[in-house]
C-alpha cells in the first residue's frame, strides 16, 4: 500500500513537471515567433532609411546643379548670359523630389513608431507570460499537496497506533522509513509543517475548532493541534486545526 501511494506520489509530481516543461516550450516558440517578426521590421526600418539617404543626396545634387546654373562666375559666365548660350544640359540627375523626400521621411518615422510600439508589446507579453506561468504551475502543485495530505494523514495515525513492539518490527521500520522518504520529498518540493502547538493563535494558519481553560498555556496560545496545517512556499494550503487556551 505504501508503495502504491509513493508511485503514485512520483506519478503527479512527474505530471506537474511535464505540464510545466509543455507551456514553457509554448512560450518560448510564441517568443521566438515575436522576435522574429520584430527583426523583419527592423530589417524594412534600415532598408527604409538607406533609400531616403540615397534620395537626399540626389537631391542635394540637383540643387547644387540648379544654384550653379543660375549663379554664373567670372566673366566667362557673363558673356555666356549676354550671348544668349546656356550651359551645356547633361540630363536630369535625379527624379526623386521634395515631395518624395518628404514622404519617405515620414513612412521611416511610422516605421520607427512601430517597431518600439512592438518591442514594448512584446516585452510586456513576455512578463504577463512569465506570471502566467508560475501561476499556473503554482496552482497545479497545490491541486496535487491537496490530494497526498489524507494519506499523509492516515499514514501518522497508523504509526502512532503502533505499539513499542510493533515499532520495533520490520513493518513498523519501514513505515516510518517510508513516511519520512514522503515529508522529506516533500520538503524538497517547498511543502513545510504550520507550527502550531505553544504557539500564538494566527487566523492566518490556525482554525480554532475548540477552546478550553488551560493554565499551562497562556491567553489566546494554541494548546493542542488536532491537525497538521501545510505550506506551500508562502500560500497556505490546509489551516492547522487546533484547540486554544482562554
Amino acid at each position: 500500500m505504501a508503495d502504491i501511494k509513493e508511485k503514485l506520489l512520483k506519478e503527479s509530481l512527474e505530471a506537474a513537471k511535464k505540464k510545466a516543461e509543455a507551456d514553457a516550450k509554448k512560450t518560448k516558440d510564441e517568443a521566438d515567433a515575436e522576435k522574429a517578426k520584430n527583426e523583419d521590421t527592423a530589417k524594412e526600418v534600415k532598408e527604409e532609411n538607406k533609400k531616403a539617404e540615397q534620395a537626399v543626396e540626389e537631391t542635394e545634387k540637383v540643387e547644387g546643379t540648379v544654384e550653379d546654373t543660375e549663379k554664373p562666375e567670372g566673366a566667362e559666365g557673363n558673356k555666356e548670359v549676354q550671348d544668349g548660350e546656356l550651359p551645356p544640359d547633361d540630363g536630369p540627375t535625379s527624379t526623386v523630389t521634395k515631395g518624395e523626400v518628404d514622404k519617405k521621411d515620414a513612412k521611416i518615422a511610422e516605421l520607427n513608431d512601430r517597431l518600439i510600439r512592438n518591442l514594448a508589446e512584446f516585452d510586456n507579453f513576455r512578463k504577463r507570460t512569465d506570471k502566467e506561468k508560475s501561476q499556473m504551475f503554482e496552482i497545479g502543485a497545490k491541486s496535487i499537496i491537496e490530494k497526498i495530505l489524507p494519506a499523509i494523514d492516515s499514514f501518522e495515525l497508523g504509526l502512532a497506533a503502533l505499539s513499542e513492539e510493533d515499532r520495533a518490527s520490520g513493518v513498523g521500520q519501514g513505515m516510518e522509513k517510508i513516511y519520512k522518504q514522503l515529508m522529506t520529498s516533500l520538503e524538497g518540493a517547498g511543502v513545510k509543517q504550520i507550527e502550531a502547538l505553544g504557539k500564538e493563535f494566527d487566523p492566518n494558519l490556525h482554525n480554532a475548532v475548540m477552546h478550553e481553560e488551560n493554565e499551562e498555556f497562556g491567553e489566546n496560545t494554541v494548546s493542542q493541534e488536532l491537525q497538521k496545517g501545510y505550506m506551500y512556499n508562502d500560500s497556505v494550503i490546509r489551516h492547522s486545526m487546533v484547540k486554544v487556551a482562554n
